[in-house]
């Protein structure tokens, strides 16, 4: 894959430049230290890749994206975890915090390989696993730990493309890399029910069903027709 790196930290330029050096099947293309250069680059060569810095001076990486024409894969490396859940809107592979080590780089970097060609999965690197479940609690990677997250303390999770977010009863959420069916497909005998495309609920934390939402807590989430049925006869409603 052709790539380049835009970041305004010389230091965070020269490691990613290092680490792409390290992956055969990354072509360093160019490097920039400001978005705005970039754009003509992006939007006349063919560029596959793109390491992408967020707080930029003048000019965000956000802000990069909706102006350039074509749209390449795009992972975002920053000091900053706040802008996780827009990145993932936004379409972005992954979401890399710094300092970024060399393995959550790989990562990275094969889960962009699996979409620009899904048919060749490199075999010298593992694939991103699913959550280790054993009996009330599960292990789920975030950044740089394993995070332990008690089934009882989960309230729901929230799918966004591949990644989830997962509610906890301490008015804190953990952003993970996994699908939501996965997750569904380990907590469904676990006292947990999918009730949306977007969502799996902790059947032990529903407050109350009006009409077609389940209240937990002061979250209103949808209930879909295709989840309905199968949700209702579960809780014997």
């Amino acid at each position: 894959m052709k790539c380049v790196i835009i970041d305004d930290e010389p230091l965070a330029v020269e490691l990613l430049k290092d680490f792409v050096s390290k992956v055969d099947s990354l072509e360093l293309v160019s490097t920039f230290n400001n978005a705005i250069d970039a754009i003509s680059i992006i939007n006349q060569t063919s560029i596959d890749l793109i390491f992408l810095d967020i707080e930029m001076p003048h000019f965000s990486g956000i802000d990069f994206l909706n102006a350039i024409e074509k749209k390449p894969l795009v992972i975002f490396t920053t000091a900053y975890s706040d802008y996780a859940v827009e990145g993932f809107n936004l379409g972005a592979v992954d979401y890399l915090v710094k300092p970024i080590p060399f393995h959550r780089f790989l990562k990275s970097v094969v889960r962009a390989q699996q979409l620009f060609n899904p048919l060749h999965i490199p075999a010298s690197v593992n694939p991103i696993s699913a959550p280790e479940i054993n009996h009330d609690f599960m292990f789920v990677r975030a950044e740089y730990e394993n995070i332990k997250l008690n089934f009882s303390d989960i309230l729901f999770i929230e799918g966004l493309k591949d990644y989830v977010k997962i509610y906890t009863t301490d008015n804190k959420y953990t952003l993970t890399l996994i699908s939501l069916i996965k997750l569904e497909n380990l907590l469904s005998n676990k006292g947990f029910s999918r009730i949306h495309r977007s969502y799996i609920i902790n059947i032990k934390h529903v407050k109350s069903i009006q009409k077609n939402k389940a209240l937990i807590g002061d979250k209103r989430i949808p209930i879909s027709e295709s989840y309905k049925n199968a949700f209702f006869e579960k809780i014997n409603l």
